[in-house]
């Protein structure tokens, strides 16, 4: 049998996708060519090119929201992970785009996120005179870090999405850190906002910091008073308000993804509310404070021991700062954590690992 039959068959069923959707056919491809696999498209080798890093399995030790919580069911990096990936392919589906390019990018889009969350993020950015963005730290670890240097050679519309996956604080659309170039990689940007602070909120009523009574009345008149309700709500105005992506109604302009005015309204209402109310709540704050002196503290230890820095997370030939940043990134917040213990930081007492 010609295995490449299967091939052929994966991408016959690419074109009859939306005219709007990537496929491997238009794809601008990777970055040094390579033979193609015989049973699987571009995507797909992308999404489990991912998958199979030690990057996204470390995920499952980094912060979304609650440092080092000590119930089982909180969110990490990892779930939220996988939550992206689900809601990302069920809208691509529904509007016929390219399930294979928005699930491989919503897999990698985090995969740059280095410990205790956005504080890491921040403290990170303190160190180096280029900052730090947890979405260029994830292109390169997907382009340059893993396998020691060589990258995982992944195509341009899957690293283009996950680089401007980042979103800032006013509005879930806003250009923020850019537009990705596929709708796909819009797809991927939209379900990330969707599910985090859809998740974002379980974590914050079991932490304590709000009810469910306590969200704005919007949110719970037009999005919904469950869980649910709020994903089906969000997904599904997604797809109807973005119906043009399918190439189903005609025009020749090229659609993007959105959600209805109101929805719209409703979600960054929600959304806001979540900054106020939880990513800057005292209790929180307080916990990201140590985790991001933890995160100065490891940094500084490796600038000035070098040495010390794994020749498996960094470049050689990058100055000490980058490596000291590439390495402390890359860690979870448990090893951090241990790890600061072990040099005599007194942030890190205190928490379980």
């Amino acid at each position: 049998m010609d295995l490449h039959v299967v091939r052929r068959r994966l991408e016959e069923a690419e074109e009859r996708l939306s005219p709007f959707a990537a496929r491997t056919s238009t794809s601008r491809g990777r970055r040094i060519p390579e033979p193609e696999s015989p049973v699987r498209t571009l995507y797909q080798r992308d999404r489990d090119r991912i998958i199979h890093t030690k990057a996204f399995r470390r995920l499952k030790h980094k912060t979304q929201v609650f440092i080092a919580p000590s119930g089982d069911h909180f969110v990490t990096r990892l779930t939220h992970t996988i939550e992206v990936a689900q809601v990302a392919r069920t809208i691509a589906r529904a509007l016929n785009l390219n399930e294979d390019l928005a699930e491989a990018a919503a897999l990698g889009h985090d995969i740059g996120h280095g410990p205790f969350g956005h504080a890491g993020e921040d403290a990170l950015a303190e160190c180096l005179p280029e900052g730090f963005r947890h979405n260029y730290q994830s292109v390169r670890v997907l382009d340059m870090l893993e396998h020691r240097g060589a990258g995982l050679n992944l195509a341009f519309e899957t690293l283009d999405a996950v680089e401007k996956s980042s979103k800032t604080r006013d509005d879930i659309f806003a250009e923020g850190w850019g537009v990705p170039l596929t709708l796909e990689g819009q797809v991927v940007k939209t379900a990330d906002a969707i599910a985090y602070v859809n998740h974002d909120i379980l974590d914050a009523i079991r932490a304590g910091p709000i009810s469910e009574h306590d969200l704005p009345d919007a949110s719970q008149r037009l999005l919904g008073r469950s869980h649910s309700e709020r994903l089906n709500t969000m997904i599904c105005d997604i797809v109807e308000a973005s119906w043009a992506a399918t190439g189903a109604v005609g025009g020749d302009a090229t659609p993007h993804i959105q959600f209805s005015p109101d929805i719209a309204a409703a979600a960054n209402e929600l959304r806001e509310f979540m900054f106020r109310r939880v990513y800057f709540y005292e209790d929180t704050l307080t916990e990201a404070e140590r985790g991001k002196r933890v995160v100065l503290f490891l940094f500084d230890h490796f600038v000035r021991n070098p040495e010390g820095i794994s020749p498996d997370w960094s470049l050689a030939y990058d100055p000490v700062e980058r490596r000291a940043a590439d390495y402390v990134s890359g860690m979870t917040d448990h090893f951090a954590i241990r790890l600061a213990r072990e040099l005599g930081c007194t942030d890190a007492e205190g928490w379980t690992v």
